[in-house]
């Protein structure tokens, strides 16, 4: 018996000193593949200064109606991944896309990810960009800022319009997550291990080659770095602090959420009830997953034409 006891305490000992090995092995080549990889991201948009930092924007077109376009959490690089949606819009709209800050190739901050702060320098880059009117579009968690946006600037708002949005009742958003285990798989570089070995999450889709490989060096750049995992650690209050909050009655809002979301219960009455909440309000159900835009852009936009055609004037950029 006390053989076996030693072989299995010699074994696990011998499983320990290959793991810290190889965990050693994968921090060092991640340290070097960063580096390497900085100089294979190619720049895109420009860049604004706001609380002496670097936030990335893209502007295209020149429309009479400014839309900006907010991404969803975690979106490694949301002017390459609205593209397609973009794309629709630019016949008919100016288009701006706001990299939050930890995301594309906007600087990383230490300023607490609550959902007023964002909001601030987001609407400080827009200030900058002189832009004081525009129809807010945003996908996932964009809807909860959206509301502050709305709260503190609706003159500023000809319309919200969500993308399978978040709406601050849904449930499941007081999960705790281990931060710290996260934060130390990203510097082991476990997280680069996992993400090269995923698949190709934008097969089929409107995207080429190259987008594709800047969205994977992105995703390797930004995915779990301290910006992102102090949102996702500001996730369960900056949902309790929306439930106070509602579109003002008089702004338009256009929802299109997923026609059958098997994750969260009650999404789409959630979301009826929203749009019910407003003079103006539509919902769109469509068949696809969460990131609407990739697969249904060409619908989004035409619904919006529509939508927007049909709202009284009185409502629009008070």
């Amino acid at each position: 018996m006390k053989r076996n006891i030693r072989l299995l305490l010699a074994a696990m000992a011998t499983i320990s000193t290959v793991l810290a090995a190889l965990l050693t092995a994968s921090t060092y080549a991640h340290a070097r593949a960063r580096k390497s990889e900085a100089a294979l991201v190619k720049s895109y948009g420009r860049l604004v200064s706001v609380d002496g930092k670097k936030m990335n924007v893209s502007l295209q077109g020149s429309g009479t109606e400014t839309v900006v376009l907010l991404p969803g959490a975690g979106t490694p690089s949301p002017v390459l991944d609205f593209k397609p949606l973009v794309a629709e819009l630019l016949p008919h709209y100016c288009v701006v896309v706001v990299e939050p800050f930890g995301y594309g190739l906007s600087d990383e901050t230490a300023t607490e990810r609550t959902t007023e702060n964002i909001v601030n320098e987001l609407h400080e880059a827009l200030q900058i960009l002189g832009i004081n009117r525009y129809l807010l579009m945003g996908h996932s968690i964009a809807g909860i800022y959206g509301l502050e946006f709305a709260t503190k600037f609706r003159s500023e708002m000809v319309a919200f319009v969500g993308i399978d949005s978040s709406v601050p009742n849904q449930p499941g958003m007081d999960k705790k997550f281990p931060l710290r285990a996260l934060k130390a798989a990203k510097a082991l570089g476990v997280v680069r291990v996992v993400v090269q070995s995923s698949g190709d999450s934008y097969a089929g889709l409107p995207y080429n080659d190259d987008d594709k490989a800047q969205m994977k060096l992105l995703s390797l750049k930004n995915m779990l770095t301290s910006t992102y995992i102090n949102e996702i650690k500001n996730l369960e209050k900056n949902f309790v602090d929306a439930r106070s909050q509602s579109f003002p009655h008089d702004l338009p809002v256009l929802e299109f959420v997923q026609a059958a979301n098997k994750d969260v219960a009650g999404w789409l009455p959630l979301h009826e009830e929203q749009v019910a909440s407003v003079d103006n309000g539509k919902l769109v159900p469509l068949d696809g997953g969460h990131y609407l835009h990739h697969t249904h852009s060409r619908e989004i936009v035409a619904e919006l034409n529509s939508f927007l055609s049909q709202a009284p004037e009185s409502t629009v950029g008070q």
